[in-house]
């Protein structure tokens, strides 16, 4: 199976997701919160660096859980991030 290319949308999309992760991780350590998702700190990595911008559902669940977060929550900050940066380049 050929994965289709992202868009440079989707790319943005998971950069912003990923710093909004960072961002609710805190003081906590990336090995400290890949543990208690149950996901590798290389994977973790990837997804806070933007470069894995489309995670499998059960590992975004499993981040957000370790975090304190629901998944509401964290759909609203990424929706959020996405108009705050929509406002900016049209102003």
């Amino acid at each position: 199976m050929v994965r289709t290319p992202l868009t440079p949308w989707e790319r943005q999309r998971g950069e912003r997701f990923g710093a909004l992760l960072r961002q609710a991780r805190g003081e906590r350590s990336m090995v400290e919160v890949a543990a208690a998702a149950g996901v590798s700190a290389e994977t973790l990595r990837k997804i806070e660096t933007g470069r894995a911008p489309t995670p499998a559902f059960f590992t975004v669940a499993a981040l957000a859980a370790a975090l304190g977060m629901s998944l509401d929550e964290l759909a609203a900050a990424c929706a959020e991030a996405a108009d705050e940066e929509q406002r900016a380049l049209t102003a």
